[in-house]
């Protein structure tokens, strides 16, 4: 018997103990894990009882929700009524194919897999907008923005999006993705009161949807982001620009070949115009297109309180009516030296032209650009009674030349600005710099490019006429800014507010005492100059401009009362025999205000240079005009006022921003 001792049973090592980081780390997962199959148990609840509760297919077709808006003048009375319109409801087999094509390439470029949410858009555009700093770019799909259109208001909250994300899952569950861009291109918002293409259609090219072109379908595609903005009854070339985004995106998609896309011609594409309202649609369309920034109230009807004054626009009306030149186009737009915009006409009849050339076009400002040139010399430090030389003068390859071929030899700045001398101009460009005078333009509102060329100091850079009206409305309002506007209140039909204009507190743009030097020498081109022509019996100050070749004709003038921009040209820039800002648009103008002031008392121009200007008043500290001690008086005592310093960046700066020492932004 074998009596060898049997082997020892080892123990098994212990296990190495994880470390506390580790045993966090797994159990942050394991309830990561556990929280997200909670919610997606939820939002499949969510949904689920969603589309059960959903209406069916026929009840969404027969509840639109559309929204109607009165527009009102300042006293109340009835401009217009923008109500909404819905064609005949287009089944999917009836829709073209190229604006099915064209909607899911601009709107929602993978709907045809998503679940009602595109997770990559999500993510792409929370990218996008972290990288911005700001939302710039959203992820609604198309059944999202149709599941707002159909339950829901356009109020930015989280609480909204979640319910909107919710709803479009259950309409994906619910109906088919044909059904669903059937209901979407049957009930979206396209501008203009118009609901639905057909709607659209009709209202916008004057014929049904079944027969839209590519041109046409690409247009209409392109209003889903910004209706007001693109809408060819706001902006025409605005939307045949939109609409040639909408054709580089179908390529991009693959939905579109580059030949189909080239021979798309939205240039040929003509929009039909309703006859039945006269030319304050030019500014109730402006108003039109402000509505989505101010409200977020899409459903309830809307009334619009509006600053325009109707004897007001009755004048500009008849003016562009009765005194335009043969064959051209003219604008007129009119505000207080509060930015009321009070009458507006962009054309000569809105029922041949909805392009509104008062607050979209952009042209050649010629001599009336001079303005920026001489307020900025002034605020240099020189006054209208220094004088300069009327002689040939140079700068690199350019050689100005005065409009009658003479020179005058000497000349004060108020004959030379009276008279629009060229070579003057020129000569003070480049004395304070181009930058300078560019920085002036910036400073009173102009946002077109500035060209820094020494050519610019005679207006080669193109400007709107509402821009340019604006700026001139500074020197009128004392050099306190004006920022025009069309819109003080609105209200819902049943009287609740949502939004009013408050009066706001005004920057200071220009020292007093250069506005006040401004406002003579503009006085001055009314009185002896090249505005003689604007003259209405009233203190007045103005400025004429002519481009070369006699393209554009434009004359910017103000009483204490009201400023006005009136524009003449043609829209092919071709010459218009004759023209020039001292004829034409200076007669539009005086005829415009003679009626628009009658039976308003005569009040005088702010001209006046007052002495206390210059000293240390309380008021001086404000301009920064106190930084450098006045001179003391000369042997003799005489008590004359200094002349004013040459003003500062850095008083510009606070005068602008409160801060001072930080550099104005570029331009």
């Amino acid at each position: 018997m074998d009596q060898r001792t049997p082997p020892r049973r080892t123990r098994a090592a212990p296990k190495p103990r994880r470390s506390f980081l580790s045993r966090f780390l797994g159990g942050l997962f394991l309830w990561g894990f556990a929280a997200a199959l909670l919610a997606l148990l939820l939002l499949l609840v969510a949904v689920w009882m969603a589309a059960s509760s959903l209406p069916g297919y026929r009840e969404l077709m027969k509840s639109p929700q559309g929204q109607s808006v009165v527009i009102r003048a300042s006293d109340g009375t009835e401009l217009v009524t923008v109500g909404p319109s819905f064609g005949r409801w287009l089944s999917y087999r009836e829709i073209p194919p190229h604006m099915i094509a064209a909607m899911i390439a601009v709107e929602d470029r993978r709907f045809h897999w998503h679940p009602g949410v595109d997770p990559i858009g999500i993510a792409r555009s929370f990218v996008v907008n972290q990288r911005a700093g700001r939302t710039v770019q959203g992820a609604s799909t198309i059944t999202q923005q149709l599941a707002r259109n159909l339950f829901l208001t356009n109020a930015r909250t989280y609480d909204r999006k979640l319910k909107e994300a919710v709803l479009a899952m259950a309409l994906e569950r619910t109906f088919t993705k044909e059904a669903i861009l059937e209901l979407y291109l049957n009930r979206v918002y396209f501008g203009g009161g118009a609901y639905g293409i057909d709607a659209a259609s009709r209202k916008f090219f004057g014929h049904s949807a079944e027969s839209l072109s590519l041109a046409e379908a690409a247009i209409i595609a392109g209003l889903v982001k910004a209706p007001s903005r693109y809408a060819p009854t706001a902006d025409p070339e605005q939307a045949r620009a939109r609409g040639a985004v909408v054709l580089a995106t179908m390529q991009d998609a693959g939905k579109l070949s580059p030949a189909a896309a080239a021979a798309a011609d939205l240039a040929s594409v003509r929009f039909a115009v309703d006859r039945t309202q006269g030319d304050v649609r030019y500014f109730t369309d402006w108003v039109l297109a402000q509505l989505e920034t101010l409200t977020d109230e899409a459903v309830q009807p809307l009334e619009v309180t509006t600053t325009l004054v109707p004897a007001h626009q009755a004048a500009a009306e008849a003016a562009v009516r009765t005194r335009l030149p043969p064959g051209a186009q003219g604008a007129i737009v009119a505000m207080t030296t509060k930015g009321e915009v009070t009458a507006m006409v962009g054309g000569r009849d809105y029922a041949s032209s909805t392009y509104n050339r008062a607050t979209v076009a952009r042209r050649q400002p010629g001599s009336a650009f001079k303005l920026f040139v001489y307020l900025a010399a002034l605020e240099d430090g020189m006054k209208p009674d220094d004088t300069l030389v009327d002689e040939p003068v140079s700068f690199g390859n350019w050689s100005p030349k005065n409009s009658d071929g003479r020179f005058r030899g000497t000349v004060t700045l108020r004959e030379a600005f009276a008279l629009s001398i060229n070579t003057v101009a020129a000569q003070l460009a480049m004395r304070v710099g181009t930058d300078a005078v560019a920085g002036m333009a910036r400073r009173l509102g102009i946002t077109t490019p500035i060209d820094r060329r020494p050519a610019m100091a005679l207006g080669a850079s193109e400007v709107t006429l509402m821009e340019l009206t604006s700026a001139y409305a500074v020197v009128a309002n004392e050099g306190a800014d004006v920022r025009p506007f069309g819109i003080r209140k609105i209200t819902t039909a049943d009287g609740d507010l949502l939004y009013l204009r408050e009066e706001e507190g005004s920057r200071v743009l220009l020292a007093p005492h250069v506005a006040a030097y401004a406002s003579q020498l503009l006085a001055a081109a009314v009185e002896t100059g090249t505005g003689r022509a604007a003259q209405i019996g009233r203190p007045l100050a103005g400025k004429t401009g002519t481009t070369s070749s006699n393209k554009d004709g434009w004359f910017i003038g103000f009483t204490p009362e009201l400023v006005a921009g009136v524009w003449i040209g043609r829209d092919d820039a071709k010459a218009v025999p004759g023209l020039a800002g001292g004829r034409a648009p200076a007669q539009v103008f005086a005829a415009f205000m003679s009626s628009a002031l009658s039976g308003v008392p005569v009040s005088q121009l702010n001209t006046d240079v007052a002495e206390g200007v210059f000293g240390l008043e309380p008021d001086a500290e404000v301009y920064g005009l106190a930084e450098e001690p006045a001179p003391a008086p000369p042997p003799g005592g005489s008590t004359a006022p200094a002349p004013p310093p040459p003003l500062s960046e850095g008083w510009l700066d606070e005068a602008i921003s409160g801060a001072p020492g930080e550099p104005p932004p570029s331009t």
